[in-house]
């Protein structure tokens, strides 16, 4: 499985991946995972935003008699020039898991799941996991639809090139009926796991974070015959809420960063008359995040700029219950947070029992080609999450 994924929307120049919602990349991948479930007989469903979910067992006869679905997976897609593990090493190890124990003869007592959720980066569209935030409400599907990406595409246009409706999109309660409890496994996104020599561990919580979009307003003109004091030049307040974000990271104890940059006209002879960035924020305390956040925004409003939330998801505890009863199950393995967001947060907020395994990544690098976990400690992901599914869906309780 991981052979057959590693070409797909691989970038030969960088060597990450470049894998965004509804391109032609995304449906590849889409139909790798189908094949794959075909493949187990398990049976392939879509919810109203496109995210797959494979069954084994029937999840709306047992939801009828009280005995939801026990639902692991990941996603798919990637940043720009990503890394090959954040995401699909989840997927791969849901359906690992899964071969793991028809192998051993298991028969569960509840309908397992392995779900590939759709859009989870947010890397054409800008909102991190859509896929999770549009079927539990915590997107509309109004505003999905209306998400444009670098090009002036909506999602809407992206989802009508796909052969999809736009229209058809939106929560989609019937699909999270038939979910009692989600484990998402995934590469841990930094050195949590080296400084503690072990391979896997339980998640804990995901910071609260979130992402605003930052506009200033200039004059284009020439850049060789305009005089300083005659420039209005847009990227001078740019350049200072890059700045200002650091230094309100620091101040306020947490992380910021302005990643993501358009510039109009584009052109290295030509003043900017128009810049755009993107604001990532996010830290273990809310309280903290949102006092940067206000730093920043002071900055930017005294540049004559403009900032706006693109999206804010809350500090995202797992369901202690859960956590408690993987750790057992697992012989007291370590417990981690983490300042990455996964779709495993949003269905914590919907009240969906949430838990997380994190593998071990040697450079703690991410969001990179450069991203890595070595075969032995990814075996060993799929030994841990083998057990849990093995537990939770053996207990017909």
């Amino acid at each position: 499985m991981w052979s057959d994924l590693q070409p797909v929307g691989r970038s030969a120049q960088s060597g990450g991946y470049r894998r965004f919602a509804w391109t032609r990349e995304d449906h590849d991948l889409r139909e790798w995972f189908a094949a794959e479930c075909a493949a187990r007989g398990l049976d392939l469903t879509e919810d109203r935003m496109g995210n797959q979910w494979a069954w084994w067992g029937d999840p709306d006869a047992a939801a009828s008699r009280g005995a939801k679905g026990v639902v692991t997976g990941s996603h798919l897609d990637s940043v720009p020039d990503g890394g090959a593990f954040d995401g699909p090493l989840g997927v791969v190890s849901a359906l690992a898991a899964v071969d793991s124990l028809r192998s051993n003869g298991f028969e569960p007592a509840k309908p397992i799941g392995v779900v590939n959720f759709v859009d989870e980066e947010g890397a054409r569209f800008g909102v991190a996991c859509a896929g999770s935030r549009v079927i539990t409400g915590a997107m509309t599907a109004r505003r999905a639809r209306s998400l444009t990406d670098a090009d002036g595409t909506t999602m809407a246009e992206a989802l009508k090139r796909a052969g999809r409706d736009p229209h058809q999109i939106g929560r989609d309660d019937d699909a999270l009926r038939r979910v009692g409890s989600f484990v998402e496994l995934h590469v841990e996104q930094g050195r949590g796991l080296v400084d503690l020599d072990h391979p896997v561990a339980v998640g804990s919580d995901i910071w609260p974070h979130g992402r605003w979009r930052l506009d200033f307003v200039g004059e284009a003109n020439h850049a060789g015959t305009t005089r300083l004091e005659d420039r209005h030049d847009a990227m001078l307040g740019y350049a200072a809420a890059v700045l200002a974000a650091r230094e309100a990271a620091i101040t306020h104890g947490c992380v910021a960063t302005i990643g993501k940059v358009a510039v109009t006209p584009g052109g290295v002879n030509a003043i900017p008359s128009a810049v755009t960035g993107w604001l990532d924020a996010r830290g273990a305390s809310p309280r903290a995040v949102r006092r940067a956040v206000s730093d920043i925004t002071a900055m930017v409003e005294q540049s004559g700029g403009k900032i706006t939330q693109e999206s804010w998801t809350p500090s995202t505890p797992f369901d202690a219950s859960l956590s408690a009863r993987l750790g057992t199950r697992l012989g007291g393995i370590p417990v981690l947070g983490t300042g990455a967001g996964h779709d495993a947060g949003i269905l914590a907020n919907a009240g969906i029992p949430t838990a997380m395994l994190f593998v071990r990544n040697p450079t703690g690098v991410s969001h990179s080609p450069e991203e890595f976990a070595e075969t032995s400690d990814c075996l060993e992901g799929v030994a841990a999450l083998t057990a849990v599914l093995e537990d939770l869906a053996g207990d017909p309780a």
